[in-house]
């Protein structure tokens, strides 16, 4: 069945975002381009988009200024591009509020996964899953993309819910690095460590804030990470590196 998601693409190279449109556009996505950031959000005024592409360096407003923006006004995905491969570029990305990174020059079939992992958002099976997860201190709305710690709603992005999602139903057990990375970002992100990294340090510091005594995301050294609901002491153990 054709996906007729708004894609919103941001770059400030006309031969790209025609390509970009052109390529969408036969995959029946809605598309329209920006030049800029702020013409991008123009756009977002009064056109809602289900996933936004944007270019790294551009005029006027580059594309972390961007994402930054957007993260004061939506959770819609965000996939960044750019020539720049540096793992530094790429956290700083990430830790804007990006939720992929995608190295020019690319394949078309890469982005095309990006985008459709981007877009797919975990749907309850009656038979197998409920619309909600309630596990130690947590309660998560899968219908409502809400979660609430300890009765107090905690604000995720896209790509944090679906990562405490599958965490939580895994809850107690040790998840690698590769399957995390294969579940929340598909198969071509599995050696993107640094993407884990972000995302995790990010949910902590969102679920167990400064201050609080409680630790839910373990680390298991060279190996993944463990959830735990019920939150473990920081008294008992001291906080372990990324």
């Amino acid at each position: 069945m054709p996906d007729h998601s708004r894609i919103l693409v941001v770059d400030d190279e006309t031969q790209i975002t025609r390509v970009l449109r052109t390529t969408l556009s036969s995959h029946s996505y809605d598309v329209r381009v920006a030049n800029d950031g702020e013409a991008a959000l123009e756009i977002l005024k009064d056109w809602t988009p289900n996933l936004v592409i944007t270019d790294l360096s551009m005029p006027k407003m580059n594309g972390l200024e961007l994402t930054r923006r957007l993260r004061n006004i939506t959770s819609v995905p965000i996939i960044i591009l750019s020539v720049r491969g540096e793992e530094r570029i790429k956290v700083e990305a990430l830790d804007a509020g990006a939720d992929d990174y995608v190295t020019k020059p690319f394949g078309m079939e890469e982005l095309l996964a990006r985008v459709r992992v981007g877009l797919r958002r975990p749907l309850p099976n009656a038979q197998q899953e409920s619309p909600k997860i309630e596990t130690g201190d947590f309660l998560i709305d899968m219908a409502a993309h809400r979660v609430f710690v300890r009765g107090k709603e905690v604000h995720l992005t896209p790509k944090e819910f679906d990562l405490l999602v599958y965490l939580a139903r895994h809850a107690g057990k040790v998840i690698t690095h590769r399957t995390l990375l294969a579940a929340i970002w598909g198969g071509q992100s599995t050696e993107q460590v640094e993407y884990l990294r972000v995302f995790v340090g990010q949910l902590r510091k969102k679920l167990a804030p400064e201050g609080s005594m409680a630790r839910y995301i373990t680390t298991e050294p060279w190996v993944g990470y463990r959830f735990e609901p019920g939150g473990e002491s920081i008294l008992k153990n001291s906080e372990s590196n990324l």
